[in-house]
């Protein structure tokens, strides 16, 4: 495509033109005359195409109306008169993503697809939602997405309820979410970033319609847009689209968006606070201490680089310096770091979890005395090289996972488009680490560490310290503040409330139009393909091993996965093998101590992890085929390194270092505990799942059950830490063993041959002894558990196994999965109940769930989940709406996959027993599923509800407010 600098195309002066072979692209730069609005479009052969457009979006108050308003806008507009135009999408898109995300000072609204009508109607509809929101009108969308009063009758409690305000609450439960609120309040005391922009839920109530209503009309103007396009595309038409249909109806205006800078400090500041834990929680070695500070500015792209790479060799690696000076000072169980770049002014923070408040001065000085001494001496070099070629192999992969690689350069190049800055900056990667390397050669590295962190006055000591009353006083102070609100309302406003309440409720129960819902542009089932993704896999033989390979163009990078049947192991040894899996790589080996594994390991490799996983064969629940799954990736010249670090790591890794032991036990329970609040849907779906399989119960080994093993383990460690080391030689022979091995490998045809010869090193110093296999005894029982802790929202899951019922599994679950989660249980769960979300799960081995996530509700969504079966043989809608339905099924089918993905995918297919035709038959199901299919589904779902199978994490007083419910209560901490 040839177009000129300076001459306009459909109102749009093309201001640049950028070629940038980092990225495989040439950028076009872009501003639309009329209007004022910023574009820039990524021109690429990747036909996973991104739209976006971003709004800098400076919050003023903890009120959360920035993330209120990118909920709000989705709820209706101009042209999709409807009540959830984004739900409608989800359901009826063939998109490959479909968000909106509110940062600390930008709003993003990003979309993606593969089939160019389907992207033509994400972005239509998402540009009339941003300009031409219904909330201007319906003052219902600030009161189900934001927050509101809610009571039916007078005699009635009064109370709060609202999606954000419930999301705010679940998500400001974690410490970790409220030391990073706290690290940002006290670095920024005078600017935006000081505010939470999510919205604080005792501030939420504060937001007026008004306020609402202001917000939106002051920055949702093209002037202050940053629109986005990435892929292959007609530019030209894309152009002319935005042109006619929305940006010609605006005229350039001022608006004061402008992020302001904080001045700086004079001296360091140090503030204390404190977070919830469950009144049956113990507060010794749970203070969070941490030092912060604001390091530049986001536009000086080499500077973030550098000060990338120092987090990483200071900080995240095994072989990290001030990690380990702080581990030895005993200040605290584990460290963990930030470098949030993603500010105008970038913040730094080094946190210290496990520890106590009396130890923040000793914090701050083993800090200071550290980075003296790395400036005065040196960073050893092979650390820095170490953490460059991460990096840099990190940049070069361009694998993002399930993320369109359009997004995440989106969301990188705001780094410095946002602050008026060049938006390619980040872009380009080559000068810059080549920058970084010349650095090695000289103090540039150190040079950093002593202006940005030593000399720097501008940081914060923030101490996060645990109470046990908090929960409960804010819960009372809440009652006390809505029962004051109630006294103080007259008759007539008392009246007018529950007039709202009900308004709000018939709006969330009466649905959309035919006409309404006919104004969402829909594919046709020609616009999907018909057969299924082929399995990219071949099986050879390597010296007696069986070999998965998947011939796919990765880019000379080679992805090398080992699963090691572990059925061997006897029951009462498995919390030592999810132990091993843990220690693995991060403990010392007969050739390297653990600083050197490390750095050797990220010179030459992209990383190797270790987990344990067990399967089942397709259409067979109570099948268990447990792996010892190890995943390693280089770039194809360095797999001999690879296959001799592997080698040595599972073959002569030791665990006689007591001290070494004793730190990464500590690390994980810190780890785990963070997890297990950030994960709460994972960890309470994985647990129920465990009361009726083998499998899942064979997982949940290495969930909470392991957690309470590291407890253990920590309070016992010195008779534990002698048994471990019993065990784990035991172990080592049964895992690691050749008798027992599949190998998934992909990389180009080409490469083979350089594989088969590396891996031969691997193979030779494998056991060869053969070992029983064992039968396990899991307890497969319903145990209906509360876990109590000082959350103050729920994670409610129900299920069963429907193949243990008698029902086997067909395409039109996915289809019903579709249709529950984003309308059912969406309207009833969210909507109605104000809960961020739910979920619904068919597998194929016959486990099903039914979840919802930072739910203020626990028996209300209960019946929800029960009443499901009404729904269901009473589901009655028009031949489009279906067509919706399976169209947005087919989305989830069809999600591009990276190199590695395609190879995971298939040699998982493999060991399930899934093949292309069980695939192909799923989506031939999909396609043919009709209203009667869904319907006959009624009662699968009745039958798996009866079960009553029930888990739940949430808070302490609601779960013991409803103890007859469950079989035990549980305190998650001690």
């Amino acid at each position: 495509m040839t177009l000129e600098i300076n001459k306009s195309y459909h109102g749009f002066r093309l201001l640049t033109v950028k070629k940038i072979k980092e990225v495989a692209s040439t950028t076009y730069q872009f501003e639309h005359e009329k209007s004022g609005a910023r574009l820039l479009f990524l021109e690429n052969k990747d036909d996973n195409k991104v739209f976006s457009i971003t709004f800098r979006t400076p919050p003023t108050d903890d009120t959360g109306v920035a993330h209120i308003v990118e909920h709000s806008t989705l709820c209706g507009s101009r042209k999709f008169p409807m009540k959830e135009p984004f739900v409608e999408l989800v359901k009826g898109s063939l998109n490959t993503y479909l968000n909106a995300m509110t940062f600390p000072d930008k709003t993003m609204y990003p979309v993606a697809s593969r089939n160019d009508k389907d992207f033509q109607n994400l972005m239509d509809v998402y540009l009339d939602a941003v300009f031409f929101p219904a909330m201007y009108t319906q003052p219902e969308i600030l009161m189900q997405e934001g927050w509101h009063y809610e009571i039916e009758k007078p005699e009635d409690e009064l109370t709060y309820s609202g999606v954000v305000y419930n999301e705010m609450k679940g998500a400001l439960s974690s410490a970790e979410s409220l030391l990073d609120k706290e690290i940002l309040t006290s670095l920024f005391p005078n600017t935006t970033y000081g505010f939470e922009s999510g919205g604080d839920p005792e501030a939420i109530p504060d937001l007026t319609q008004e306020m609402f209503i202001d917000f939106h009309n002051k920055y949702y103007h093209p002037t202050n847009s940053y629109i986005y396009l990435y892929g292959d595309m007609d530019i030209l038409e894309k152009l002319a689209f935005l042109d006619q249909n929305y940006l010609n109806s605006f005229d350039r205006i001022a608006i004061p968006s402008k992020i302001e800078e904080q001045t700086l400090f004079t001296k360091p500041q140090k503030i204390t606070k404190e977070y919830p834990i469950a009144s049956t929680e113990q507060t010794q070695d749970k203070t969070f201490l941490s030092l912060n500070a604001i390091v530049g500015k986001a536009t000086d792209a080499e500077e973030m680089l550098a000060l990338e790479i120092l987090e990483h060799a200071l900080l995240k690696t095994q072989a990290a310096p001030l990690k380990k000076a702080l581990i030895d000072a005993k200040l605290g169980k584990d460290v963990l770091s930030s470098f949030e770049d993603s500010l105008l002014q970038p913040v730094f923070s080094i946190i210290v979890s496990g520890s106590d408040e009396k130890k923040a001065d000793e914090f701050q000085k083993i800090i200071q005395t550290s980075l003296q001494k790395l400036v005065k001496d040196g960073i050893d070099r092979e650390l820095l090289e170490a953490s460059i070629n991460l990096l840099e192999f990190k940049l070069r992969e361009a694998d993002f996972g399930q993320f369109p690689t359009g997004l995440i350069y989106d969301i990188k190049l705001m780094n410095s488009w946002l602050y008026d800055g060049d938006p390619t900056m980040f872009l380009y990667y080559e000068a810059a680490l080549q920058k970084m390397k010349d650095g090695l050669k000289s103090h540039y590295f150190e040079n950093i560490i002593q202006t940005r962190l030593l000399d720097n006055p501008h940081k914060t000591i923030v101490v996060l310290k645990p109470n046990q009353r908090m929960a409960e006083e804010k819960e009372v102070e809440l009652t006390k503040i809505l029962a004051q609100a109630k006294e103080k309302m007259s008759d007539t406003e008392l009246a007018a409330i529950i007039s709202l309440t009900a308004k709000l409720k018939e709006r969330q129960e009466t649905p959309d139009t035919p006409e309404a819902l006919a104004t969402i542009p829909l594919l046709e089932l020609k616009d999907i393909k018909k057969e299924t993704e082929a399995l990219i896999q071949e099986k050879r033989v390597e010296d007696g091993t069986d070999i998965l390979f998947h011939a796919v163009t990765t880019n000379q990078i080679a992805y090398l996965n080992l699963y090691f049947d572990v059925s061997t192991i006897p029951e009462d040894l498995l919390p030592y093998a999810f132990l091993l899996s843990e220690l693995l790589g991060k403990v010392s080996t007969q050739k390297h101590d653990y600083g050197s594994l490390a750095n050797t390991l990220n010179l030459h490799t992209g990383g190797i992890s270790y987990d344990i996983a067990a399967y089942t064969k397709n259409a067979k629940p109570d099948s268990l085929l447990p792996k010892f799954k190890v995943q390693a990736k280089s770039l194809v010249t360095k797999l001999p390194k690879l296959c001799e670090l592997l080698t040595e790591v599972i073959t002569s890794s030791t665990f006689d270092d007591e001290k070494r032991v004793r730190e990464l036990i500590d690390q994980c329970k810190a780890t785990m505990e963070m997890y297990m609040i950030k994960a709460a849907q994972q960890l309470v779906a994985g647990r129920l799942a465990s009361y009726f399989s083998p499998a899942a119960a064979y997982n949940e080994k290495g969930m909470l059950s392991f957690y309470d093993f590291i407890v253990d383990f920590d309070k016992n460690f010195a008779d534990r830490y002698s048994q471990m080391k019993e065990k784990f030689a035991e172990l080592q022979p049964m895992i690691f063993n050749k008798q027992n091995l599949l190998v998934s490998v992909t990389l180009e045809e080409e490469n083979y041959s350089a594989f088969t010869q590396t891996f031969k090193q691997v193979q030779s110093a494998l056991s060869i002894v053969n070992y029983p296999q064992q039968t396990y005894s899991f307890a497969i029982d319903k145990k209906n558990e509360g876990f109590m802790t000082s959350s103050k929202v729920q994670y409610v899951s129900k299920g069963a196994n429907f193949i243990k019922l008698g029902y086997e599994f067909t395409g039109s679950m996915r289809v019903m999965e579709t249709i529950l989660r984003y309308d059912y249980f969406w309207n009833r769960i969210r909507v109605q109940g104000g809960a961020y979300g739910a979920f619904t799960q068919f597998r194929r081995n016959g486990n099903m769930m039914f979840g919802s996530y930072r739910d203020p509700n626990l028996t209300e969504t209960i019946a929800v989940f029960d009443e499901t079966v009404d729904y269901l043989q009473s589901f009655a809608i028009s031949e489009r709406e279906m067509l919706k339905y399976i169209i947005g099924t087919m989305s989830t089918l069809d999600t591009p996959l990276t190199p590695k993905m395609k190879g995971e995918l298939a040699a998982e297919c493999y060991i399930h027993g899934v093949t292309e035709l069980d695939l192909q038959r799923e989506r031939d199901e999909i396609l043919a599923t009709d209203q009667k299919a869904i319907a006959a589904l009624g009662t699968l779902v009745k039958a798996c509800m009866q079960q009553n199978n029930l888990c739940v994490l949430g808070s302490e007083t609601k779960i013991k407010e409803n103890e007859i419910v469950f079989g035990q209560l549980k305190t998650i901490f001690d």
